[in-house]
């Protein structure tokens, strides 16, 4: 399904999880967010799990700095994703393997040259491991991106729910540290969708350099800020 038109209203989701989670490539700093119309990604936003403190992992040492890292020592590695929306599994792909992690700008620069050549590769380079929902109706469409390897826990034709557990958190495809990128678009093939205007609802979030949360009904998180589910953190948090 390709070049289908919907309406100006942003697509309406939850958040894909539980817990603090960092905004990054937010639509709300600018558009296309990954500074690309490619695949789908033109409204895309990436979200890293940090601690209380912000953190996205609890270790640094000379391999932070000069080297690669396991992806396990990162706080969103292995998180459970869930169902953003109610709608029906239209493609899954579960085989790519999680990499190391890069921090270092030494380890950085040579990955970012290596793009071109993933995007030669095709979809699974880029996306790694990848579950694309489609919403009631049959469009638009929900992906979820840079899955854990063999932690999906659907497949194509699975009826899902908001907050059904899908899969884990992982660092597949063209990812340089653990992360969801999670888009809305107007196909179920990434090679060829359109992004989607959407928006998240039901969420507290921290912006940058502010220390009070604000509860969010509905909207788009600002670049650097922290966000989590309104409803899994005490009212005087």
């Amino acid at each position: 399904m390709t070049g289908k038109s919907f309406d100006p209203e942003p697509i309406e989701l939850a958040l894909p999880f539980s817990g603090r989670w960092l905004a990054q490539n937010s639509p709300a700093r600018r558009v296309p967010s990954h500074g690309t119309d490619l695949l789908g990604e033109r409204f895309a936003i990436d979200f890293v799990g940090v601690d209380s403190r912000g953190r996205t992992a609890d270790i640094r040492d000379w391999h932070t700095f000069i080297g690669t890292e396991p992806p396990t020592r990162f706080f969103s590695f292995g998180r459970p994703i869930l169902s953003p929306v109610d709608g029906t599994v239209v493609d899954a792909h579960d085989s790519e393997i999680d990499h190391e992690a890069r921090r270092s700008q030494l380890t950085l620069v040579p990955y970012v040259l290596g793009q071109a050549e993933r995007l030669r590769e095709g979809i699974p380079a880029i996306a790694g491991n990848y579950v694309v929902i489609a919403l009631p109706g049959g469009a638009p469409f929900v992906a979820l991106v840079h899955l854990r390897l063999s932690s999906l826990r659907v497949s194509i034709g699975d009826a899902v729910s908001v907050g059904q557990p899908i899969a884990e958190c992982g660092n597949s495809g063209n990812s340089t540290q653990p992360h969801l990128h999670l888009q809305v678009m107007d196909s179920e093939n990434l090679s060829v969708a359109r992004g989607v205007p959407m928006v998240l609802l039901n969420f507290r979030e921290w912006p940058r350099g502010a220390g009070s949360p604000i509860a969010r009904r509905t909207g788009m998180p600002a670049e650097g800020s922290h966000v989590a589910p309104l409803t899994q953190l005490p009212r005087s948090a």
